[in-house]
């Protein structure tokens, strides 16, 4: 199956690829900073801003970059990582009003600046490789958000649906790979493959099947559709990916962005925050608004809400991401 790849061969992909990565951008060790509720400013510059939409996060005061003098203290290496998710831009059919699933549709342009915005949110936290889903929505997230980063590295989707086709797109000079992020598509992060339903409209199927019919097929954990996965089907694969193939990135030092759907998303979320099968049927997650994670000491730290900041590029900064942040803003000096 074209994107289904063997264990071996993905990992020998992502070695190539993740130790070209420049080395300046390490990561050191840095507490989590706390936040406090309270109203959004706007406009600001300065290391360790702290801001989100509503009363989540409010702003603190700057966070202190260790000295560069001679202290005589060697500090020790991080071992936090940044997971970024983001569910892809408006596509076609959620203009529509159609049960998409797992059916290849592109994103309007209403997406592409949603994409454009979620870029935009993310461009001072740091990225070493993007996960997607075999599906163009999500793709296209990916690549357009990327495009945005100050960093200017260029997404390059890995193609490992053959020994040919990973062949024939081999690089061969470390100095452009150095400018490069490895896009790795995987179709275990595809949207709830909704059946029967899939191309059908939302407010048809409800007329002609019922409200309370849909609404269980659409909402309940483990009721699939005709012919389709349930949330539960679908986490079963979104999350064994995960932990198979993200989190030993994560374990690595490497930060990932993952770029897929509403309910591959929501899977990975249950997981992370533990949340129970109820709690997880009533999470929303809007197009194009990114989620962050902090990965520290084997445990995920969420820095963002599924609504997302008012403004870009506002997350709750740790230590380590000021100071990233603080090396981006020296190179455009």
């Amino acid at each position: 199956m074209a994107g289904a790849v063997s264990h071996h061969a993905l990992a020998s992909t992502q070695s190539y690829w993740l130790s070209a990565q420049n080395s300046r951008f390490q990561k050191r060790t840095s507490n989590v900073r706390l936040v406090y509720e309270g109203s959004c400013c706007s406009g600001g510059r300065k290391l360790g801003l702290v801001c989100a939409s509503g009363s989540q996060f409010s702003v603190v005061e700057p966070v202190q970059l260790p000295s560069d003098g001679n202290s005589g203290h060697t500090p020790k290496k991080s071992s936090e990582s940044a997971l970024i998710l983001i569910r892809h831009g408006e596509s076609l059919w959620n203009e529509k009003n159609l049960f998409t699933g797992c059916v290849d549709v592109p994103l309007t342009p209403k997406g592409v600046e949603e994409a454009i915005e979620a870029g935009k949110r993310i461009c001072n936290i740091p990225i070493d490789v993007i996960y997607t889903s075999s599906l163009i929505r999500a793709q296209m997230t990916a690549l357009l958000a990327m495009m945005q980063h100050r960093r200017k590295k260029i997404p390059i989707i890995m193609h490992n649906e053959s020994e040919q086709a990973h062949r024939w797109s081999q690089i061969y000079s470390e100095e452009t790979k150095k400018q490069s992020i490895p896009v790795i598509t995987a179709w275990q992060l595809n949207e709830r493959m909704y059946g029967e339903l899939q191309g059908l409209n939302k407010q048809e199927t409800a007329d002609l099947f019922g409200k309370e019919q849909v609404h269980e097929w659409r909402r309940s954990y483990d009721i699939p559709p005709p012919n389709g996965e349930s949330l539960e089907m679908c986490a079963e694969r979104a999350v064994a990916y995960f932990k198979e193939q993200i989190v030993p990135q994560l374990v690595a030092g490497k930060h990932v962005m993952v770029a897929a759907h509403g309910n591959s998303l929501r899977s990975i979320i249950m997981h992370l925050d533990k949340l129970t099968s109820q709690e997880v049927i009533s999470l929303e997650l809007s197009t194009g608004i990114p989620m962050l994670y902090i990965f520290k000491e084997g445990k995920f730290i969420r820095r963002g809400s599924p609504v997302g900041p008012s403004e870009a590029s506002v997350y709750a900064y740790t230590r380590t991401l000021a100071k990233y942040r603080q090396k981006l803003d020296n190179m455009v000096q």
